[in-house]
C-alpha cells in the first residue's frame, strides 16, 4: 500500500493522538497535531481516502476517526522509529531481581517486570524440554500425605504432594528415594517412568507404585508450567476493556486457558527480534481488541523461550518494543548466570 507524504503524516498524527488520548480525532485537532497548513475540507478528503483503504474508521457517535487494526499495522511497519534505549531507571530494581538461584524464579520475575513496566499483562513462555533429575527425596507429612522433593541438575527444586493409598514409614520412603537416586539419577523423568513401569514386578509393589506416581506427578507438573502470566488485573484499568464486561470475561478466560497464548508465543520464538501482533488482522491474536509485542530470549546463542506484553490495540508501541527488547536481554543474561553456576 503506497500513501503520499501528506496522507502518511495525517495517519501518523491520528494514530499517535488516539494512542495518547483514546478519543476519536477530528479534522481541526488533526490539522494542529500534524503541523500542516491544510483546510478542514482537505483533511476530511484525506480521511475519506484512508477510510476507503481500511486504515481508519469513524465511530457512529463521533465525527472524528480512529485507527483500525490495518491502520495500526501500517503505522507500526512504516512509521514507527524505535530509538535504541539505555536501561531506564525504573527497570533497574526488576533487573536486579532477575538474578535468581533457579530458572523458574527468573521467568516468574520477568513476567512481573514486564507487567509492572507496561501496566498491561506480562507473559513468558519456555518450550517444553525433558526434565532431568539429579536427586529425589520423600518426606512423610502424615498417614496419607508424602512430600516429593526433586532437584534438577541446574539446582532447581520442585515440590509435589502425593496422597498414596498405602501408608508408608519414613524408612520405607528413604529406601525408595535411595533406589531412585542410585539407579535413575541423570535420566529424564519420562525415561525413569518407562523403566519403572517395566521393573515394577521386580520391586515391592506398593513402593514401586509410589515411585511411579512421584515421577509422573513431577513430570506432568514440569510440563504444565510452560507459561507464566502476570498482571491480568491491569486490564481492569484499561478503558478499552473496562467498558465491556464481556470483553473482560473473554480475556480472563484466555489467560486461564493459556493454549492460545502458548500458540502465539510459539510463533514469536521463530522470529529474529521483536514482533508485533495486532488483533483483527490475522488468526494469530484471538481477539480484535488485543495487541501483543513479543521477542525471543537466548542463552549461549540458543533461543530458549519467548516473552512479551499483551495489551489493548491502543498501546504505546515504541515504549512496549523497548520494554520487551530490554527484558528479553535481561532474562537471557540471568539464565546464563544460573546455567553457569
Amino acid at each position: 500500500m503506497m500513501l503520499d507524504e501528506r496522507s502518511k503524516l495525517l495517519l501518523k498524527a491520528l494514530v499517535e493522538r488516539y494512542i495518547a488520548e483514546g478519543q476519536p480525532v477530528g479534522s481541526r485537532t488533526l490539522s494542529k497535531a500534524a503541523g500542516l497548513d491544510l483546510s478542514p475540507a482537505t483533511i476530511r478528503n484525506v480521511m475519506s481516502d484512508l477510510e476507503e483503504l481500511g486504515l481508519v474508521t469513524s465511530p457512529h457517535t463521533s465525527a472524528g476517526r480512529v485507527p483500525t487494526a490495518r491502520g495500526y499495522r501500517y503505522f507500526v511497519d512504516t512509521m514507527l522509529t524505535v530509538r535504541r534505549a539505555d536501561l531506564p531507571p525504573e527497570v533497574l530494581p526488576g533487573a536486579q531481581a532477575l538474578v535468581a538461584d533457579q530458572p523458574s524464579q527468573v521467568l516468574s520475575q520477568a513476567a512481573q517486570l514486564l507487567s509492572q513496566l507496561s501496566h498491561f499483562v506480562g507473559v513468558v513462555r519456555v518450550p517444553r524440554r525433558p526434565v532431568v533429575f539429579r536427586h529425589i527425596e520423600f518426606l512423610r507429612l502424615s498417614e496419607r500425605r508424602v512430600l516429593v522433593i526433586l532437584v534438577t541438575p541446574e539446582g532447581e527444586v520442585q515440590n509435589r504432594i502425593l496422597h498414596p493409598a498405602t501408608e508408608f514409614t519414613q524408612e520405607q520412603l528413604q529406601t525408595a528415594a535411595n533406589y531412585l537416586n542410585a539407579h535413575y539419577a541423570g535420566l529424564t523423568l519420562d525415561a525413569v517412568r518407562e523403566r519403572l513401569r517395566g521393573e515394577v514386578d521386580a520391586l515391592r509393589g506398593e513402593i514401586a507404585g509410589l515411585m511411579v506416581k512421584a515421577v509422573e506427578a513431577s513430570s506432568e507438573a514440569a510440563q504444565q508450567d510452560d507459561v507464566v502470566i502476570a498482571g491480568e488485573r491491569n486490564l481492569l484499568e484499561v478503558d478499552d476493556f473496562a467498558r465491556n464486561m464481556d470483553h473482560l470475561r473473554r480475556l480472563f478466560d484466555l489467560f486461564e486457558e493459556k493454549t492460545q497464548v502458548m500458540r502465539l508465543l510459539d510463533i514469536s520464538s521463530q522470529a529474529d527480534g521483536v514482533r508485533i501482533f495486532i488483533g483483527g488482522e490475522s488468526q494469530a491474536v484471538p481477539f480484535e481488541e488485543l495487541s501483543v509485542v513479543s521477542a525471543p530470549f537466548e542463552v549461549d546463542g540458543e533461543v530458549v523461550g519467548t516473552l512479551g506484553v499483551i495489551g489493548p490495540q491502543r498501546m504505546p508501541y515504541e515504549r512496549m518494543i523497548q520494554i520487551v527488547d530490554i527484558t528479553a536481554k535481561l532474562v537471557g543474561n540471568a539464565l546464563s548466570q544460573t546455567r553457569g553456576e
